[in-house]
C-alpha cells in the first residue's frame, strides 16, 4: 500500500545559510536548467531512474517521475550570509560558473538578496564578513531566525519551506551536557551558551518551525540528542553531515570494491589543495580538525579494521587539506593507496582528482532539499538515514554504525522511494527468476 504522502502543490522555499560558492551554483543551475539554458546533471531527482518491479518488465522511470517531488518551476530560494552580495554578485566572485552563464540569468540572480546572518567569528575566525543580527544572546538570535523564515514563506507565497545548511565548517567541539537533551539546550539559548554553535541556532529555529533541516558540513548541528527529541517533537525530518563531494566521493566508490575483493589495504594517504572560501576557512586548525574527523571515518567504517585485522588491521590513514587560492573551487585531490593481494603481494593505487567542488556539491543542495520535503510529506521525522547517499559521516539512530558503501547507500535510498509508494522492495536477490524458470520448464 502507498504510504500516505500530501501532494507537492505550490511552491517550496529552499533557505540555506551560507550562500557561497556551493548555494549560488545550485541557484544559477537551477535557474539555467529552466530556461533551457543545460541540464541538472549530477541530481538523482533529476536526472535518475529507478526500477520498478522484476528486470523481465523494464520499467525504470525517472524518479522524479515516481514520486512526487517539488518540480523546479515551484522552487524559490532565499537564504543568510555574512556577506551582503546578491546571489549574483556572490556567483561572480565565487568564480564556479562561466560569467556568460551568469549573465543569462542575471535578472534571476540579482533578486535574491541575503538575509543578515546568525553568526559568531569564534567558530569561523577565517571569514571577517560584517553582515551580521545585532543581537547577542543565543535564543534571541533564534527568535530572529524564526522571523526570518515566517516573512520569507510569507513574501514568497511558499506552502512550505526546508532549511539545508551550505555554510562554512566550524571548529570542532565535542557534545556537552547543554546538548544533551531539549529543555538544557533552550535554557543555553537563554542563558547565551557559547557552546551552542550558530549552525545549532539555524537548525533549532527550523525544528521548532516544523521545518526540515539538513546540515551539508561536518559540524555537530543536529546530531545531537537535544536537536533529534525536537525533531521527533514536532514530526520533523532531519539529516546529517557534510556533503559527499570530491575525495571522499571516490573513496566511497572505491574502498567498497576493494572490501568486496578481500583485498588488503595498508596504508591510504590523501592530499588536496583549494582556494575557495571553503579553503580559507580550513585553513584555520580548529576547523579543519571538524572536517578530518568526518573525513577520516569512512575508510574505517567500509573496511572494518576490527572484523578483517588481516586486511585492514595495520591501515594508515592521513588526510590533509592545504588553502592555495589560485586554484579557487577546482580542488585537486591526490590518493596514494597501498594494497596488497593473493599471499600477501604488494600493489599500488594512485588518484588524481582535479574536481570542482561546487560543482558536485550543488545537485547534492537540490536533492537533499527535495527529498526532505518528500519526507516531511510523508510523515517520515527524525534522522533520515536513506539520504546518507549524500553524505561523507551519515548521521544515523543513536547506537546503529553509519554504513559509508556508497552502492549500499544507494540502494537504501532507492528501496525506502519503493516503500513511500507502496512497491516491492528490491533485494537482488533473483531466486524468484529461477523458480519461475523451473514452473515453466
Amino acid at each position: 500500500m502507498t504510504k500516505q504522502v500530501k501532494s507537492a502543490n505550490g511552491k517550496l522555499g529552499i533557505l540555506m545559510p551560507g550562500l557561497g560558492a556551493v548555494a549560488t551554483t545550485m541557484i544559477s543551475g537551477v535557474a539555467a536548467v529552466k530556461k533551457g539554458l543545460s541540464k541538472p546533471i549530477g541530481s538523482l531527482t533529476q536526472m535518475g531512474t529507478i526500477r520498478i518491479g522484476k528486470r523481465t518488465e523494464k520499467k525504470e522511470p525517472k524518479i522524479k517521475d515516481f514520486v512526487p517531488l517539488a518540480a523546479l518551476e515551484d522552487l524559490v530560494f532565499g537564504g543568510w550570509d555574512v556577506y551582503e552580495d546578491n546571489v549574483y554578485e556572490a556567483a561572480m566572485n565565487a568564480r564556479v560558473l562561466d560569467a556568460n552563464l551568469l549573465r543569462d540569468v542575471k535578472e534571476e540572480l540579482q533578486a535574491i538578496k541575503p538575509m543578515r546572518a546568525a553568526f559568531d567569528h569564534n567558530y569561523v575566525k577565517n571569514l571577517d564578513g560584517k553582515f551580521v543580527k545585532d543581537i547577542d544572546n543565543r535564543y534571541e538570535l533564534a527568535l530572529a531566525v524564526m522571523e526570518d523564515i515566517k516573512n520569507f514563506k510569507s513574501d514568497n507565497h511558499c506552502d512550505r519551506i526546508v532549511l539545508v545548511w551550505c555554510g562554512s565548517t566550524e571548529i570542532y567541539f565535542e557534545p556537552s551536557e547543554v546538548h544533551n537533551s531539549l529543555s538544557a539546550f533552550e535554557q543555553g539559548l537563554k542563558d547565551n551558551d557559547l557552546r551552542i554553535a550558530p549552525s545549532m541556532i539555524y537548525a533549532y529555529a527550523a525544528l521548532k518551525l516544523g521545518i526540515p533541516f539538513a546540515n551539508g558540513a561536518p559540524n555537530l548541528t543536529v546530531d545531537i540528542p537535544a536537536l533529534i527529541e525536537l525533531a521527533k517533537e514536532t514530526n520533523t525530518p532531519i539529516a546529517g553531515k557534510d556533503f559527499k563531494t570530491g575525495q571522499t566521493l571516490m573513496k566511497t566508490i572505491l574502498a567498497p570494491g576493494l572490501a568486496a575483493r578481500s583485498l588488503g589495504v595498508t596504508g591510504w594517504f590523501s592530499d588536496n589543495i583549494l582556494g575557495n572560501r571553503d579553503g580559507l576557512v580550513l585553513d584555520d586548525p580548529d576547523n579543519f580538525k571538524t572536517k578530518e574527523v568526518s573525513k577520516l571515518g569512512v575508510l574505517e567504517d567500509i573496511f572494518k579494521p576490527e572484523i578483517n585485522p588481516d586486511l585492514y588491521g595495520d591501515m594508515y590513514h592521513k588526510i590533509r587539506i592545504n588553502y592555495y587560492p589560485p586554484h579557487g573551487d577546482n580542488k585537486e585531490s591526490w590518493d596514494n593507496i597501498d594494497i596488497f593481494g593473493w599471499l600477501g603481494y604488494k600493489m599500488q593505487i594512485k588518484i588524481n582528482f582535479l574536481c570542482r567542488d561546487s560543482i558536485l556539491a550543488a545537485p547534492i543542495v537540490l536533492d537533499l532539499a527535495l527529498f526532505m520535503d518528500l519526507a516531511k510529506r510523508a510523515n517520515m521525522s527524525g534522522i533520515q538515514e536513506w539520504l546518507s547517499f549524500y553524505l561523507k559521516s551519515p548521521q544515523t539512530i543513536p547506537g546503529v554504525p553509519a554504513e559509508n558503501d556508497i552502492f549500499k547507500q544507494l540502494i537504501k535510498l532507492q528501496n525506502t522511494l519503493r516503500y513511500i509508494m507502496g512497491e516491492e522492495l528490491i533485494t537482488h536477490l533473483g531466486q524468484d527468476y529461477e523458480e519461475e524458470f523451473v514452473e515453466t520448464a
